[in-house]
């Protein structure tokens, strides 16, 4: 069986668990996954952010971890891999405004090929036009722009995960068994 190969598309402040938590649990079942960030190459470093649900009327943040890129984005080609996967946190609010970012989302959802978003990293996928008639989740503060984009907004539980074709979407990091699984299975890996 043909090794399966996952993008990862990150910048500087995405979400330290929503970054590493699926990168190392996708290596667990045998999957490579390139890590990469616009601007940047291997080898490069990226920062990331924690965020923490602590009882405010949103997320605290606080300083995470440096995350080691393993691929240089201006390589990457939607054709090489089997899946997509976008994390959360800051970065996607800034990642969305890249063309090369939108154009290989476009390109991972017309090849059918399995796509996952976490918190804000739906973000992405709603700047890149590609939730149309979908239902998803992703964190609240996310849900109005999924309802623009043309998609429906399902208001889920924090620790649950919601499938839509090849989509696979989730609020926050406390979904990672859910939505770690859902994408697993969407590659065909479990």
């Amino acid at each position: 069986m043909q090794q399966k190969r996952v993008l990862i598309l990150a910048g500087d402040f995405v979400e330290d668990y929503e970054i590493m938590v699926p990168f190392q649990t996708l290596q667990t079942f045998g999957v490579r996954v390139d890590v990469v960030c616009p601007d940047r190459k291997s080898g490069d470093k990226i920062r990331t952010a924690i965020h923490d649900f602590e009882g405010d009327q949103t997320y605290s943040e606080k300083p995470g971890h440096y995350f080691l890129l393993n691929a240089d984005f201006a390589a990457v080609q939607e054709a090489d891999y089997h899946g997509l996967l976008i994390p959360g946190g800051r970065a996607p609010e800034y990642l969305r405004l890249n063309p090369r970012v939108l154009q290989l989302v476009r390109e991972f959802n017309v090849s059918g090929k399995p796509m996952a978003a976490i918190c804000h990293g739906i973000q992405i996928l709603t700047a890149a036009g590609v939730i149309q008639g979908r239902t998803c989740t992703a964190y609240p503060a996310c849900g109005p722009e999924i309802t623009l984009a043309g998609g429906t907004y399902s208001e889920t539980a924090v620790d649950a995960a919601v499938v839509d074709q090849n989509l696979v979407t989730a609020p926050a990091w406390p979904a990672h068994p859910a939505f770690c699984r859902e994408f697993l299975k969407l590659l065909g890996v479990v």
